[in-house]
Protein backbone atom coordinates (compact mmCIF):
# COMPACT_ATOMS: atom_id res chain seq x y z
CA UNK A 1 0.00 0.00 0.00
CA UNK A 2 1.44 3.49 -0.69
CA UNK A 3 1.85 6.09 1.89
CA UNK A 4 1.98 9.94 1.70
CA UNK A 5 3.77 12.89 3.10
CA UNK A 6 0.69 15.35 4.14
CA UNK A 7 2.47 17.99 5.80
CA UNK A 8 6.22 19.24 7.76
CA UNK A 9 6.04 21.52 10.66
CA UNK A 10 9.01 22.91 12.77
CA UNK A 11 10.20 24.61 15.87
CA UNK A 12 13.43 26.47 16.82
CA UNK A 13 13.86 28.19 19.94
CA UNK A 14 14.38 32.42 19.92
CA UNK A 15 17.84 32.57 21.32
CA UNK A 16 20.39 33.54 18.34
CA UNK A 17 23.48 32.53 18.92
CA UNK A 18 26.29 34.37 16.51
CA UNK A 19 29.53 33.30 15.70
CA UNK A 20 30.54 36.04 17.85
CA UNK A 21 29.39 34.79 20.67
CA UNK A 22 30.37 31.48 20.17
CA UNK A 23 33.57 32.04 19.11
CA UNK A 24 34.73 34.11 21.93
CA UNK A 25 34.01 31.14 23.69
CA UNK A 26 36.07 28.67 22.13
CA UNK A 27 38.72 31.12 20.44
CA UNK A 28 37.29 30.95 17.52
CA UNK A 29 37.31 33.96 14.74
CA UNK A 30 33.74 34.13 13.79
CA UNK A 31 34.92 34.27 9.52
CA UNK A 32 36.58 31.18 10.22
CA UNK A 33 33.76 29.71 11.57
CA UNK A 34 31.74 30.69 8.59
CA UNK A 35 34.28 29.76 6.18
CA UNK A 36 34.57 25.93 7.36
CA UNK A 37 30.78 25.42 7.90
CA UNK A 38 28.88 27.61 6.03
CA UNK A 39 26.95 28.50 9.82
CA UNK A 40 26.81 32.51 10.70
CA UNK A 41 24.35 31.69 13.57
CA UNK A 42 22.30 28.94 14.87
CA UNK A 43 19.50 29.23 17.65
CA UNK A 44 19.88 27.31 21.61
CA UNK A 45 16.85 26.66 23.89
CA UNK A 46 16.54 27.69 27.13
CA UNK A 47 17.80 25.67 30.17
CA UNK A 48 15.05 24.40 31.26
CA UNK A 49 13.54 23.30 27.61
CA UNK A 50 13.36 20.15 26.78
CA UNK A 51 13.91 17.75 23.81
CA UNK A 52 10.12 16.84 24.79
CA UNK A 53 9.24 20.81 25.00
CA UNK A 54 11.20 21.43 21.13
CA UNK A 55 9.15 17.61 19.70
CA UNK A 56 5.81 18.66 21.25
CA UNK A 57 6.05 22.27 19.46
CA UNK A 58 7.18 20.70 15.84
CA UNK A 59 4.41 18.22 16.09
CA UNK A 60 1.78 20.94 16.72
CA UNK A 61 2.61 23.04 14.03
CA UNK A 62 2.74 19.96 11.62
CA UNK A 63 -0.77 19.16 12.81
CA UNK A 64 -1.94 22.87 12.52
CA UNK A 65 -0.35 22.74 8.67
CA UNK A 66 -2.06 19.34 7.78
CA UNK A 67 -5.57 20.18 9.70
CA UNK A 68 -5.19 17.68 11.80
CA UNK A 69 -5.92 16.59 14.95
CA UNK A 70 -3.56 14.74 17.35
CA UNK A 71 -6.28 12.42 18.35
CA UNK A 72 -6.54 10.99 14.79
CA UNK A 73 -2.57 9.94 15.13
CA UNK A 74 -2.01 5.96 15.18
CA UNK A 75 1.41 6.67 15.99
CA UNK A 76 4.02 8.61 16.91
CA UNK A 77 7.88 8.32 15.88
CA UNK A 78 10.17 10.63 18.06
CA UNK A 79 14.07 10.53 16.38
CA UNK A 80 16.80 12.28 18.35
CA UNK A 81 20.50 11.75 19.56
CA UNK A 82 20.41 14.45 22.09
CA UNK A 83 17.47 12.88 24.22
CA UNK A 84 17.71 11.51 28.05
CA UNK A 85 20.03 8.72 28.15
CA UNK A 86 18.18 5.67 29.89
CA UNK A 87 14.52 4.72 29.77
CA UNK A 88 11.78 6.03 28.98
CA UNK A 89 13.10 7.62 25.70
CA UNK A 90 11.07 10.77 24.89
CA UNK A 91 8.41 9.70 22.44
CA UNK A 92 6.10 8.60 25.51
CA UNK A 93 6.23 11.74 27.23
CA UNK A 94 5.63 13.13 23.57
CA UNK A 95 2.63 11.38 23.58
CA UNK A 96 1.31 12.56 26.39
CA UNK A 97 1.78 15.61 26.15
CA UNK A 98 -0.44 15.16 22.78
CA UNK A 99 -2.90 13.85 25.01
CA UNK A 100 -2.86 10.29 23.52
CA UNK A 101 -3.39 7.41 25.20
CA UNK A 102 -2.53 4.06 23.58
CA UNK A 103 -1.35 5.09 20.77
CA UNK A 104 2.19 3.60 19.94
CA UNK A 105 5.42 5.76 20.43
CA UNK A 106 8.28 5.09 19.35
CA UNK A 107 12.31 6.00 19.87
CA UNK A 108 14.58 5.91 17.17
CA UNK A 109 17.59 7.40 19.28
CA UNK A 110 19.82 8.15 16.31
CA UNK A 111 21.63 11.31 15.64
CA UNK A 112 21.61 13.44 12.26
CA UNK A 113 19.91 10.24 10.29
CA UNK A 114 16.96 9.36 12.59
CA UNK A 115 14.09 11.42 11.15
CA UNK A 116 15.11 9.71 7.32
CA UNK A 117 14.98 6.27 9.07
CA UNK A 118 11.78 7.86 10.81
CA UNK A 119 9.98 8.32 7.66
CA UNK A 120 11.19 5.30 6.12
CA UNK A 121 9.13 3.76 9.06
CA UNK A 122 6.57 5.46 8.89
CA UNK A 123 5.93 4.54 4.89
CA UNK A 124 6.29 1.05 5.99
CA UNK A 125 3.91 1.35 9.20
CA UNK A 126 0.84 3.31 7.68
CA UNK A 127 -0.85 1.06 6.17
CA UNK A 128 -1.25 -1.04 9.83
CA UNK A 129 -1.67 2.11 11.94
CA UNK A 130 -3.03 5.07 9.64
CA UNK A 131 -1.93 8.55 10.57
CA UNK A 132 2.19 8.64 11.50
CA UNK A 133 3.79 11.80 12.57
CA UNK A 134 7.79 11.41 12.28
CA UNK A 135 9.72 14.17 14.78
CA UNK A 136 12.98 14.80 14.97
CA UNK A 137 13.99 16.52 17.77
CA UNK A 138 17.45 18.10 19.28
CA UNK A 139 18.63 19.90 21.51
CA UNK A 140 22.62 19.94 20.97
CA UNK A 141 23.74 22.75 23.41
CA UNK A 142 23.20 20.45 26.07
CA UNK A 143 26.46 18.96 25.25
CA UNK A 144 28.23 22.11 24.96
CA UNK A 145 28.90 23.57 28.52
CA UNK A 146 26.89 27.44 28.19
CA UNK A 147 28.61 28.77 31.60
CA UNK A 148 31.06 31.02 30.73
CA UNK A 149 33.28 29.85 33.81
CA UNK A 150 32.77 25.98 32.89
CA UNK A 151 34.86 23.93 30.26
CA UNK A 152 33.19 23.05 26.91
CA UNK A 153 32.40 19.68 26.37
CA UNK A 154 32.92 19.77 22.88
CA UNK A 155 36.39 20.52 21.24
CA UNK A 156 36.13 23.64 19.89
CA UNK A 157 35.77 22.78 16.07
CA UNK A 158 33.08 20.53 17.19
CA UNK A 159 31.38 23.20 19.32
CA UNK A 160 30.80 25.55 16.83
CA UNK A 161 28.92 23.56 14.49
CA UNK A 162 25.42 22.82 16.57
CA UNK A 163 21.79 24.09 17.08
CA UNK A 164 18.87 23.04 18.85
CA UNK A 165 15.55 22.81 16.82
CA UNK A 166 12.55 20.14 15.71
CA UNK A 167 10.58 19.13 12.73
CA UNK A 168 8.14 17.09 12.22
CA UNK A 169 6.17 15.41 9.31
CA UNK A 170 2.76 13.42 8.68
CA UNK A 171 2.88 10.51 6.63
CA UNK A 172 -0.38 8.65 5.85
CA UNK A 173 -2.03 5.71 4.01
CA UNK A 174 -5.11 8.35 3.22
CA UNK A 175 -4.08 9.89 -0.15
CA UNK A 176 -5.84 13.08 1.12
CA UNK A 177 -6.25 14.59 4.56
CA UNK A 178 -7.76 17.90 2.96
CA UNK A 179 -9.88 18.60 -0.20
CA UNK A 180 -7.66 21.50 -0.92
CA UNK A 181 -4.36 20.39 -0.05
CA UNK A 182 -2.06 18.00 -2.06
CA UNK A 183 0.36 15.44 -1.02
CA UNK A 184 3.70 13.63 -1.57
CA UNK A 185 3.70 9.83 -2.76
CA UNK A 186 6.31 8.04 -1.04
CA UNK A 187 7.46 6.07 -3.54
CA UNK A 188 11.24 4.60 -2.43
CA UNK A 189 13.87 4.22 0.27
CA UNK A 190 17.11 3.08 0.70
CA UNK A 191 18.77 2.90 4.29
CA UNK A 192 22.14 1.51 5.13
CA UNK A 193 24.15 0.65 8.38
CA UNK A 194 28.14 0.45 8.14
CA UNK A 195 29.16 -0.23 12.29
CA UNK A 196 32.65 -0.40 11.54
CA UNK A 197 32.80 3.66 11.86
CA UNK A 198 31.34 4.10 14.57
CA UNK A 199 33.87 5.10 16.90
CA UNK A 200 33.99 8.71 14.52
CA UNK A 201 30.94 10.03 15.74
CA UNK A 202 29.82 9.18 19.27
CA UNK A 203 28.27 10.43 22.60
CA UNK A 204 27.89 8.50 25.58
CA UNK A 205 25.78 10.82 27.18
CA UNK A 206 27.86 11.95 29.82
CA UNK A 207 31.87 12.55 28.54
CA UNK A 208 32.51 14.24 25.47
CA UNK A 209 31.62 14.02 21.72
CA UNK A 210 33.63 12.13 20.16
CA UNK A 211 33.91 13.12 15.94
CA UNK A 212 36.45 12.05 13.81
CA UNK A 213 35.45 15.23 11.19
CA UNK A 214 37.88 14.46 7.90
CA UNK A 215 36.18 10.29 8.28
CA UNK A 216 32.44 12.09 9.09
CA UNK A 217 32.51 14.27 5.87
CA UNK A 218 34.43 11.88 3.66
CA UNK A 219 31.98 9.07 4.40
CA UNK A 220 29.15 11.13 3.89
CA UNK A 221 30.23 13.19 0.84
CA UNK A 222 30.09 9.35 -0.85
CA UNK A 223 27.71 8.14 0.90
CA UNK A 224 24.62 10.34 0.45
CA UNK A 225 24.69 10.90 -3.01
CA UNK A 226 25.41 7.44 -3.58
CA UNK A 227 22.09 6.55 -1.80
CA UNK A 228 20.07 8.92 -3.65
CA UNK A 229 21.14 7.67 -7.19
CA UNK A 230 20.10 4.13 -5.49
CA UNK A 231 16.55 5.32 -5.37
CA UNK A 232 16.27 7.17 -8.27
CA UNK A 233 17.74 4.89 -10.32
CA UNK A 234 15.36 2.26 -9.72
CA UNK A 235 12.09 4.52 -10.16
CA UNK A 236 14.09 5.57 -13.34
CA UNK A 237 14.39 9.36 -12.55
CA UNK A 238 17.32 12.08 -13.46
CA UNK A 239 19.13 13.65 -10.66
CA UNK A 240 18.48 17.23 -12.90
CA UNK A 241 14.40 16.66 -12.95
CA UNK A 242 14.10 16.48 -9.52
CA UNK A 243 12.67 19.70 -7.69
CA UNK A 244 14.79 19.82 -4.68
CA UNK A 245 16.66 17.98 -2.44
CA UNK A 246 16.27 18.34 1.40
CA UNK A 247 19.32 17.38 3.36
CA UNK A 248 20.29 16.96 6.63
CA UNK A 249 22.34 20.13 7.49
CA UNK A 250 25.43 19.42 8.80
CA UNK A 251 27.45 22.16 7.05
CA UNK A 252 27.28 23.94 3.82
CA UNK A 253 30.16 22.35 2.33
CA UNK A 254 28.44 19.07 2.73
CA UNK A 255 25.67 20.10 0.78
CA UNK A 256 28.07 21.73 -1.76
CA UNK A 257 29.87 18.53 -2.49
CA UNK A 258 26.65 16.24 -2.51
CA UNK A 259 25.17 17.94 -5.18
CA UNK A 260 28.16 18.41 -7.46
CA UNK A 261 28.53 14.42 -7.07
CA UNK A 262 24.56 14.14 -8.40
CA UNK A 263 25.94 16.74 -11.13
CA UNK A 264 22.87 19.12 -10.49
CA UNK A 265 23.01 22.51 -9.50
CA UNK A 266 23.88 24.06 -5.98
CA UNK A 267 20.49 26.01 -5.62
CA UNK A 268 18.78 22.63 -5.60
CA UNK A 269 20.06 21.33 -2.19
CA UNK A 270 18.04 23.37 -0.43
CA UNK A 271 19.99 24.94 2.54
CA UNK A 272 19.20 26.77 5.82
CA UNK A 273 22.06 25.44 7.80
CA UNK A 274 23.21 29.03 8.06
CA UNK A 275 20.83 30.32 10.09
CA UNK A 276 19.76 26.99 12.34
CA UNK A 277 23.71 25.30 12.19
CA UNK A 278 23.50 21.65 12.77
CA UNK A 279 19.96 20.33 14.80
CA UNK A 280 21.06 16.59 14.44
CA UNK A 281 18.27 14.25 13.66
CA UNK A 282 15.61 17.58 13.26
CA UNK A 283 17.26 19.14 10.72
CA UNK A 284 16.13 17.69 7.58
CA UNK A 285 12.58 18.00 8.82
CA UNK A 286 13.51 21.92 9.42
CA UNK A 287 14.75 22.68 6.09
CA UNK A 288 11.44 20.60 4.61
CA UNK A 289 8.74 22.61 6.38
CA UNK A 290 10.95 25.79 5.41
CA UNK A 291 10.77 25.25 2.00
CA UNK A 292 7.42 23.57 1.91
CA UNK A 293 5.99 26.56 3.62
CA UNK A 294 6.70 28.70 0.31
CA UNK A 295 6.83 25.38 -2.14
CA UNK A 296 3.32 23.50 -2.85
CA UNK A 297 4.02 20.46 -3.93
CA UNK A 298 4.63 20.46 -7.70
CA UNK A 299 7.27 17.68 -8.47
CA UNK A 300 10.13 15.01 -6.98
CA UNK A 301 11.58 15.74 -3.94
CA UNK A 302 14.58 13.32 -2.38
CA UNK A 303 15.40 13.03 1.20
CA UNK A 304 18.71 12.25 2.17
CA UNK A 305 20.54 12.13 5.54
CA UNK A 306 24.13 10.79 7.08
CA UNK A 307 24.45 10.04 10.84
CA UNK A 308 26.28 8.63 14.15
CA UNK A 309 26.65 5.04 13.14
CA UNK A 310 27.17 5.23 10.75
CA UNK A 311 23.66 5.25 9.25
CA UNK A 312 22.33 6.59 6.02
CA UNK A 313 20.16 7.02 3.52
CA UNK A 314 17.43 8.59 0.70
CA UNK A 315 13.92 8.95 0.26
CA UNK A 316 12.08 9.83 -3.00
CA UNK A 317 8.68 11.46 -2.99
CA UNK A 318 6.11 12.72 -5.91
CA UNK A 319 3.39 14.98 -5.45
CA UNK A 320 0.19 14.14 -6.48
Amino acid sequence: MPAFLHAFGAHVPERIVTNEEIGARVGKAPAWIESVSGIRERRWAAEDTSVVDLAVACAQDCLRNAGAEASSLGMIIVASGSGARGFPGPAAAVAAQLGLEGTPALDVPMASAGSLFGLAIAAKMADTFGDVLVIGAEKMSALFDIHPEGASKLDANTAVLFGDGAGAALVSARPQLDANKRCWEILDAALHTDGQFREDLAWDGSSALRMNGLSVILQASRKIPAAISEVLARQNVAACDVQVFLLHQANQNLLVRVAKALGVAPEKVFSNVARYGNTSSASMLIAAAEWASRNPPSGDIVFGAFGAGFHWGALLARSR
